[in-house]
């Protein structure tokens, strides 16, 4: 994925400071999702890459409430993670795809936007089916909405698309076509910095 965040997408000095505010307070209400990582390092990171930033604010103003779910020791990168409760509130109503919403302007029936285009917009990855259930074992999420996924090309090149949920203490993997779109099912993101 081509990183379209640029240092016009730099936060002013106030935005910044707010944001950091705002992810330090989530990070200790929720240290259950980065044990042994502390904030001072998190921070430092941040500092240290302002662009990425500009990301976790267009996670944060999405709903998507990102928080450090972890530390890759191989990349030497904090992982961020959407962790609001339910699958982003202004992420919802999008197919899985360019070539799917493509399908659906066709018909004159115009959704919310695209996952693919959106995340990539963001500079965000989408989670695949595995970040996604490792993302769960850290709290229950989507219980009432479900998110699409990485979508494997095998399944996308037949016209699928995959998506997944929290129900009945379980985490599910679903089909539907990509150019599929409901008001309860959006995305997650997941931000290297």
């Amino acid at each position: 994925m081509s990183d379209p965040v640029t240092a016009s997408n730099n936060l002013p000095p106030d935005q910044r400071e707010e944001l950091l505010k705002t992810l330090q307070t989530r990070f200790m209400e929720n240290m259950n999702r980065h044990t042994g990582i502390e904030w001072a390092q998190v921070q430092a990171r941040l500092e240290a890459y302002p662009e990425k930033l500009w990301s976790l604010s267009e996670m944060e103003r999405t709903g998507g409430e990102p928080d450090v779910v972890g530390f890759d020791e191989e990349r030497g990168e904090y992982v961020f993670v959407d962790c609001s409760s339910e699958s982003p509130k202004d992420r919802r109503n999008v197919v899985y795809d360019p070539e799917a919403q493509a399908v659906r302007e066709k018909k004159g029936v115009y959704p919310a936007g695209n996952v693919i285009g959106m995340a990539e917009a963001m500079g965000v990855e989408v989670l695949t089916e595995q970040q996604y259930r490792d993302m769960q074992e850290l709290g229950k999420f989507d219980t009432k909405t479900s998110s699409w996924v990485k979508t494997p090309s095998e399944i996308r090149e037949l016209g699928g698309a995959i998506f997944m949920d929290r129900r009945y203490d379980h985490v599910f993997v679903f089909h539907n076509s990509a150019p599929s779109f409901y008001s309860s099912r959006g995305f997650r993101g997941l931000l290297r910095v």
